[in-house]
């Protein structure tokens, strides 16, 4: 097994090309190989440190994908990240936060993954990068499916971005588990609610995961926001109508039915949380 180690995000680019396993933080990769070894080369970009922290430009706020989840619950952040605070202290353990990366929590795909609800809320994009450039693809286009993504073999995913517009929106992430670390989701749910000048709802985002293939946003839910006061309980808004999107399944952490009531509960209690004057 090769293992190449670049000093560069250009080197690692042109190393990217092919079939390598790309290690940053190994919080997915090596569980994921318990008992066989690693198919092919592995490109170890842990040490990459132009990849990692927040940088702030008139349109967006950039994550870099290697920033860990400790970074992300620690960072001086505007208060529409809240919730992605909030989620980044779910991300496994306390000792899996030190090390798992956002990028890698995003090319992992899955549909628990702590990360991805919240930045859906934020309207997130990726920056993908390979030898003939960039090229940036909204979150939603990215997650093609269960634990599948866009990602081109000869891609690396650099950064993050979150529009401005969203960096004062109220922002809520509330998970269902089993216990409190190291468990994986039974439901996710994250609000992100901009007020206009009015007083009413300029954009409402509402993700959910854990109950679909890849996590879901509730367009119907979002439309039927819009213009609302902010002073009324957002959450009595929210009925089994609005969850249709989802399609959770039975499996040994609880059953569909289960998932699909506590999908709207936790709906209803985020946007609760939204609501009111600030």
């Amino acid at each position: 097994m090769d293992y190449l180690v670049p000093d560069d995000v250009a080197t690692a680019v042109r190393m990217k090309a092919g079939a390598a396993t790309v290690l940053a933080g190994g919080t997915d990769v090596y569980p994921s190989h318990v008992g066989r070894m690693i198919a092919g080369p592995v490109l170890d970009v842990s040490n990459l440190s132009e990849l990692r922290g927040f940088t702030r430009t008139p349109d967006h706020h950039l994550i870099g994908a290697l920033t860990r989840w400790a970074d992300v619950a620690a960072a001086g952040l505007p208060a529409g990240f809240d919730g992605l605070r909030a989620a980044a202290r779910e991300v496994g353990s306390v000792q899996v936060q030190q090390a798992g990366t956002v990028g890698g929590n995003l090319c992992n795909a899955s549909p628990a993954a702590d990360g991805i609800p919240p930045l859906l809320a934020l309207d997130a994009s990726v920056e993908l990068t390979s030898p003939a450039g960039v090229r940036v693809l909204g979150l939603e286009e990215f997650l093609t499916g269960y634990r599948e993504t866009a990602l081109r073999t000869d891609e690396l995913l650099t950064a993050v971005l979150v529009p401005r517009r969203l960096e004062a929106s109220r922002s809520v992430f509330l998970k269902l588990g089993l216990r409190r670390y190291l468990v994986i989701s039974i439901v996710m749910v994250a609000a992100a609610v901009c007020a206009g000048p009015d007083g009413r709802v300029a954009e409402a985002r509402i993700a959910v995961g854990a109950c679909s293939p890849v996590a879901r946003r509730l367009l119907a839910l979002e439309a039927d926001l819009a213009g609302r006061s902010m002073d009324e309980d957002l959450g009595a808004v929210a009925t089994h109508e609005h969850l249709s999107a989802l399609s959770p399944i039975d499996d040994v952490r609880a059953t569909a039915a289960y998932r699909r009531e506590a999908a709207l509960r936790l709906v209803r209690r985020a946007l609760t949380r939204c609501s009111g004057p600030r």
